[in-house]
């Protein structure tokens, strides 16, 4: 689609907020955003991070607003903290552990308003696409307004932030055409809409099926297919009504036990016990797994590699079996907490 610069960017906003939104400009609206790309084009160059640990939480805000100190009071690390804007320069990392999880802390670089044009620290940011979860850190002193302009800014990255992928499906083929299959009524996409927003990224010949009421946003995410769909938490004062909000003071370290609760519920982990032969299981150190990962196979894989290949069978205790222990094969699904103890062959 080339490289639009900031210049072209503005303009194409500024089109896009004077057109009012309605079944009539929804064409019009669905070939501006195709010109953005979609509202962002994915990572592109940034700082780089060692990951470690069972899963990744990035800390995201605006400068000075509290995110280093927060994270050093939870992981105990130190870097320099300024009553200034732009104290960190670079992505800083710390690990705590959780429930017998060690889940890494990187606080990313202050957002301000145009990060994602490549202003300021920009490209550092694209460091939160890797991420399992965003907590956006707003303080109770300043805007609320500045939440949006987070969302925005780290949208303008290909993060969705709590949603899931609409369901569109998407074939490029090719000959035929386009070919719209529309399984419910669609509020903003029609045959005409779609064919011109595939065409602004050389696209004409292309099965699209709309399972959902879905947008021209929808449509260019799956198209781009650099989209990555992020858990968001909010870290504000109480009395303003946010969802996914969880009120602390970072410098009393006030309610940092809701907080790793809320940040352990969003992640979604898994811990699973290992008991050797002939032993009682090992409840203080447990393999953790991402809920999406939870076979006995994906249990062995985190151990090692070639575990899988001596493999035999498993016995596993806990609720994923009706007896206890139950003998399981590869595929057998795990649940949290279940002990487990593997047969080589």
């Amino acid at each position: 689609m080339g490289i639009l610069t900031l210049a072209k960017i503005v303009e194409i906003k500024a089109k896009m907020t004077w057109t009012q939104k309605n079944k009539a400009t929804a064409h019009h609206l669905g070939l501006l955003k195709a010109h953005l790309g979609g509202g962002g084009g994915g990572p592109g160059e940034g700082f780089d991070v060692a990951k470690t640990g069972d899963a990744h939480t990035g800390f995201a805000g605006f400068p000075s607003v509290g995110k280093l100190t927060l994270l050093s009071n939870l992981a105990g690390v130190y870097s320099e903290v300024a009553a200034c804007e732009f104290t960190t320069l670079t992505t800083a990392p710390g690990v705590i552990r959780h429930k017998g999880a060690k889940i890494q802390l990187l606080d990313l670089p202050g957002i301000i308003k145009g990060a994602k044009n490549g202003k300021g620290r920009g490209q550092v940011i694209a460091v939160a696409l890797t991420c399992n979860l965003i907590l956006i850190v707003l303080d109770v002193l300043k805007p609320l307004g500045r939440k949006k302009i987070n969302e925005n800014e780290l949208e303008g990255f290909g993060i969705r932030l709590n949603s899931k992928p609409s369901n569109t499906g998407f074939k490029k083929k090719d000959k035929g055409g386009i070919n719209l299959i529309a399984t419910c009524l669609q509020s903003e996409l029609d045959a005409e809409t779609v064919k011109s927003i595939l065409a602004k990224y050389k696209i004409h010949n292309a099965d699209v099926t709309l399972r959902s009421d879905a947008t021209a946003d929808d449509l260019i995410d799956v198209v781009e297919g650099n989209r990555v769909y992020i858990p968001c938490i909010y870290e504000l004062d109480i009395i303003y009504k946010v969802p996914q909000c969880v009120p602390i003071s970072a410098h009393r370290r006030w309610n940092f036990d809701d907080l790793l609760e809320k940040i352990w519920d969003y992640l979604k982990l898994m811990r699973i016990h290992t008991k050797p032969k002939g032993q009682l299981p090992d409840y203080t150190s447990p393999v953790v797994l991402p809920c999406s990962r939870t076979t006995v196979e994906d249990f062995c894989m985190k151990i090692h590699k070639n575990l899988i290949k001596e493999f035999q069978y498993a016995l596993v205790w806990g609720l994923s079996v009706k007896h206890s222990p139950q003998k399981a094969g590869k595929d057998h699904t795990l649940e949290d907490e279940d002990v487990i103890q593997i047969a080589k062959k």
